[in-house]
C-alpha cells in the first residue's frame, strides 16, 4: 500500500471514527434524557418547559416529599431518627438531591456536608411555609431548588426539613447540540492539523530519502541528506548518511584494492620473469653444450636451484597474501617456550646466513620459564621474513644481524636488527603495508613482491601483539614486535 493512500486512510478515520462515537454518545444522552423525562414525569411537555419552569423540577421530589409530610402527620420523632434520613438520601441520590434537617439554628443532618455548609446559612426561617403546603426557594446564583417543610422534635425544639435540589445538573438539548457541534468542529481542525503535520512531518522526508536513494542506485555516492530532525526521521537521516559513507568508503576500498591487486600481478610477473629468464639462459647453456666442465655444470645447476627457490618464494607469498585478504591464515596456536624456541630459530637460520657472510648475534634477556601463546609455524614466518629483508637489503662485505629478546614485565619484546642500507625516513611509515616497496628494492636484483612485512604485520596483530620498525639510512634498520606473555591464573 502506497504512502499517500495511507495518509488518506488516516486522515479519514481521524474524521469518521470519532464523528461515529460522537453519533453514539449523543444518541446514549438522549436515551438518558427520555428516560429522565419519563422518571420525573415531563413527558408530553416541550422542551422549554422543561428546561426552565421551576414547578417542573419541583415534581422530581414531590412523592418523596409527600411521603415526609406522612410521616410529620403520624410520627414526626421518626424524622429524628438518623437510619430513617439516610433512607431518604438513598431514594434522592439518583434525583441530584439530598436533605438538610434543621433542628433551631443548628445543622442535625445532611446528606451531602460540603454542599449544606454553602447553604446552610441562606435557608428560610421556621415558619415561613403555610399549613399543609410546602415553600419552595429558587436560589438562582447557585442553582439551587429547596423545598422546605416545618416540625416539631420531640423535646419541643424547632425543626426544619429541607430537600435540596441542584436544577444545574440537566443539560439542556440545546446545550448538547452546541457542545456536539463544537465537538465535531474541533474534530475535524483537530484532523486537518494532524494530516498536515503528518504530511510534513513523514511524507515530505520520505520523499527526500526516496530522491536520495535513487541517487544511490544511480552510483552518486556525493548526495549528502542532513537534517536537524530528531526522533525517527532524524535518525533515518542520519542512517541514510552511515549509509551513504560506508558506502563510498567500500567503493573507495574496493577500488584501492583492485589497483593494488593489478600491481600485485605487475609486481610478481616482474619478478617471476628474471628467475624463469635466468632458468631459460642456462638451460639453453646446458642443453647447448655451454658447460662444458663440472665447474661449470654446476654453476649452472646450483643458479637455476637458486631461481626455482625465488620463485617458489614468490608463490608462497601469494598464496600467504591471499590466506590475509581473505582473513584464512591457518593458524594453530599453543603454549610455547620462548628460551627455546628462538633458540631453534637461531640455530636453524645462523648456518644459512654464515654461508652468505652474515654474522648473527642472539642475546635472550628473558626468564627462562616465560611462555608465550602463538602458532609456531607462522611466527616462524615472520622471523624468516624479517630476516630474508635484511640479507636482501644488505650491501656490506661483512652483513651484522641482532636478534635480541627483552622482557617487557607482561610481554616480551622480539628485536632484528641489521647492518644494511637502512630506509629512507619517507619511506619508513609505509613498509607495512601491501604492496609497498622503496625505490631501493625495485630493480631486479632484489626483487620482492611487496607483500612481506604486510605479512608479517597480520600475523604479529592475530596474536594480539603489535610491530613497528626504527631505521637510519645507511646504517641499518630494527625490527621490533611486542608479543604478551603466557599468564597462569593465581591462587589464593
Amino acid at each position: 500500500m502506497k504512502f499517500r493512500t495511507r495518509l488518506l486512510i488516516t486522515s479519514l478515520s481521524i474524521i469518521l471514527l470519532p464523528l461515529l462515537l460522537t453519533s453514539v454518545a449523543i444518541f446514549v444522552l438522549g436515551s438518558h434524557i427520555e428516560d429522565a423525562e419519563s422518571q420525573f414525569g415531563f413527558l408530553n411537555r416541550d422542551n422549554a418547559s422543561f428546561i426552565y419552569t421551576i414547578e417542573n423540577y419541583g415534581r422530581i421530589t414531590e412523592e418523596i416529599l409527600e411521603d415526609i409530610r406522612e410521616q410529620i402527620a403520624k410520627d414526626p420523632a421518626r424524622l429524628e431518627d438518623k437510619d430513617y434520613l439516610e433512607e431518604i438520601t438513598l431514594d434522592l441520590k439518583d434525583k441530584s438531591s439530598y436533605i438538610i434537617v434543621r433542628k433551631n439554628d443548628d445543622l442535625y443532618y445532611t446528606g451531602n456536608n460540603n454542599a449544606a455548609k454553602k447553604i446552610f446559612h441562606a435557608l428560610p426561617e421556621y415558619g415561613n411555609e403555610m399549613p399543609g403546603m410546602e415553600a419552595s426557594y429558587y436560589y438562582n446564583d447557585i442553582n439551587k431548588l429547596v423545598k422546605a417543610v416545618d416540625f416539631c422534635f420531640s423535646d419541643g425544639s424547632e425543626g426544619s426539613i429541607f430537600i435540596v435540589t441542584n436544577i444545574g445538573s440537566l443539560l439542556p438539548r440545546k446545550m448538547l447540540r452546541n457542545m456536539a457541534l463544537a465537538f465535531i468542529l474541533v474534530l475535524v481542525f483537530t484532523s486537518f492539523l494532524l494530516t498536515r503535520w503528518i504530511q510534513r512531518g513523514i511524507f515530505t522526508p520520505i520523499n527526500q530519502l526516496n530522491t536520495a536513494m535513487q541517487n544511490i542506485a544511480e552510483g552518486n555516492l556525493e548526495y549528502m541528506l542532513t537534517t536537524e530532525e530528531k526522533g525517527e526521521i532524524g535518525e533515518l537521516y542520519r542512517n541514510y548518511e552511515d549509509m551513504r559513507l560506508r558506502l563510498k568508503e567500500s567503493l573507495d576500498e574496493k577500488f584501492e584494492h583492485e589497483q593494488k591487486n593489478k600491481e600485485l600481478v605487475s609486481n610478481i610477473s616482474h619478478d617471476l620473469k628474471t628467475p624463469i629468464t635466468s632458468i631459460k639462459g642456462y638451460v639453453e647453456g646446458i642443453m647447448d653444450g655451454v658447460a662444458d666442465t663440472p665447474e661449470k655444470m654446476q654453476k649452472y645447476i646450483k643458479t637455476i636451484y637458486d631461481k626455482a627457490n625465488d620463485m617458489d618464494r614468490l608463490i608462497n607469498e601469494l598464496t600467504t597474501y591471499s590466506g590475509i585478504d581473505t582473513n584464512r591464515i591457518p593458524y594453530t596456536f599453543r603454549r610455547i617456550n620462548v628460551a627455546d624456541y628462538f633458540g631453534d630459530c637461531v640455530e636453524e637460520v645462523g648456518l644459512d646466513l654464515e654461508s652468505k657472510n652474515i654474522q648473527l648475534n642472539y642475546e635472550d634477556l628473558v626468564d627462562p620459564a616465560v611462555q608465550i601463546i602463538a602458532d609456531p609455524e607462522q611466527l616462524k614466518r615472520v622471523i624468516n621474513n624479517i630476516i630474508g629483508n635484511s640479507v636482501k637489503y644488505m650491501n656490506r662485505e661483512q652483513g651484522v644481524i641482532d636478534i635480541r629478546i627483552l622482557d617487557e614485565v607482561d610481554a616480551i619484546r622480539v628485536e632484528i636488527e641489521d647492518n644494511g642500507m637502512g630506509i629512507a625516513a619517507k619511506d619508513l611509515p609505509n613498509i607495512f603495508e601491501r604492496f609497498y616497496r622503496t625505490d631501493a628494492s625495485r630493480n631486479s636484483s632484489k626483487g620482492g613482491s611487496g607483500i612481506g612485512l604486510s605479512i608479517v604485520k597480520k600475523i604479529i596483530e592475530d596474536h594480539g601483539g603489535y610491530i613497528w620498525a626504527t631505521s637510519k639510512e645507511g646504517e641499518g634498520t630494527c625490527m621490533h614486535f611486542v608479543i604478551r606473555k603466557y599468564q597462569t591464573a593465581s591462587k589464593e
